[in-house]
């Protein structure tokens, strides 16, 4: 799959960028992981301080996708961690992007995929599979459907309808 800088993706789609057809999230991630670019098609999942849907989604095989964590934005637990980092790079996951926090940054720093998080949090999440998997998320104003697409760099995150080519 071809790199596409987020910057050079927003100067050449302005049409898309004015349709909502392609969106940028705001700028409140930090970066993780070793893959500092990644995209990849979206699964959804919603969940609360509970990561077991998490773990059920990346326990399937990622085959290049991007999963996008509506974690509620919390700052009390962490969804993801090293374990399940490990396994997202495993099972071939492009990457995780989470509207909640991670954990054991220095493990998942180590893997070889893309991930962006609002903060770190030592605490680990609930166990009780409350959450909905494959529907659509609302990420701090950004609508997001399971299906389309993220491409992520260093510049920032654009959600985009479809796939997009340079």
């Amino acid at each position: 799959m071809a790199f596409l800088a987020t910057a050079e993706v927003c100067d050449t789609n302005t049409a898309l960028l004015g349709s909502g057809d392609l969106r940028v999230l705001p700028p409140i991630f930090q970066m993780y992981g070793q893959s500092r670019a990644f995209s990849g098609p979206i699964s959804t999942v919603k969940v609360f301080e509970d990561n077991v849907l998490v773990r059920e989604l990346l326990e399937t095989r990622g085959e290049g996708r991007v999963l996008v964590i509506d974690g509620g934005g919390s700052m009390r637990c962490a969804l993801v961690g090293g374990n399940l980092g490990q396994l997202a790079q495993n099972m071939g996951w492009a990457g995780i992007v989470i509207n909640g926090c991670i954990r054991d940054v220095d493990e998942i720093n180590g893997c070889d995929i893309g991930v962006r998080a609002l903060a770190s949090h030592p605490m680990k999440s609930n166990k009780r599979g409350h959450g909905d998997k494959h529907v659509p998320i609302n990420i701090a104003g950004t609508l997001i459907g399971e299906g389309e697409w993220l491409y992520a760099d260093s510049d920032g995150i654009l959600i985009s309808t479809s796939e997009l080519s340079i």
